[in-house]
């Protein structure tokens, strides 16, 4: 399986990291090392001192496609889940600095949370809320309205570059409120009302 993140596309979560809009997806891969076991805390890597959390709505990919149309895009998925994206920021900040790639900062083992999926048909997936919670307290809120780009858009576009698989996770996406992560803490998922995953940070 492969794992296809999009960064970007929430327009306050450019204007709280001050960074550019695009004018395409931006995307990247994990690979399926980055997954976090069920059920196993998420160890903070020896070499980053500023682990952010960035709560996404997943996407689980249920056939092969290749140049699939935007309006076609709907019939090559099912369920649709949440997870976190784990970025080392520190690390990725040297990466931009240099203009290398990201995938040390994104891509390291551990880094992709992905908690229950629920099927599509349950939610309207144009006004979809979801939450992450830190400790209790509430730091990211979002709704896929504010998407700059839609699910069925992303499946279009990444499946220019990529044949999509049965079994693909795509990650699409972090509101505004992302924050670093300290030892003991517990983050806790909701998409709408529904618990999706709850980790605790060693």
């Amino acid at each position: 399986m492969k794992i296809i993140c999009i960064g970007r596309n929430y327009a306050k979560h450019i204007e709280e990291l001050a960074n550019e809009r695009p004018v395409s997806p931006v995307v990247f891969l994990k690979p399926d090392s980055a997954i976090l076991p069920r059920k196993n805390p998420f160890f903070i890597p020896a070499f980053s001192k500023d682990v952010h959390y960035e709560v996404e709505v997943l996407v689980k990919i249920n056939k092969v496609g290749k140049h699939i149309d935007a309006k076609f895009g709907h019939k090559y998925y099912d369920e649709i889940g949440l997870g976190i994206d784990f970025t080392a920021r520190d690390v990725q900040a040297v990466c931009k600095e240099k203009g290398l790639p990201w995938e040390k900062a994104k891509a390291f083992d551990g880094s992709a949370v992905i908690g229950s999926f629920y099927p599509k048909k349950e939610f309207d997936l144009e006004n979809l809320n979801f939450q992450l919670y830190k400790n209790d307290a509430l730091v990211q809120d979002g709704n896929t309205s504010a998407m700059l780009w839609k699910i069925d858009e992303l499946i279009a576009y990444v499946s220019q570059y990529f044949t999509l698989k049965k079994g693909d996770v795509i990650f699409t996406g972090t509101p505004a409120g992302v924050g670093s992560v300290q030892e003991n803490d517990v983050l806790k998922g909701v998409i709408e009302g529904r618990e999706a995953f709850s980790i605790r940070v060693k």
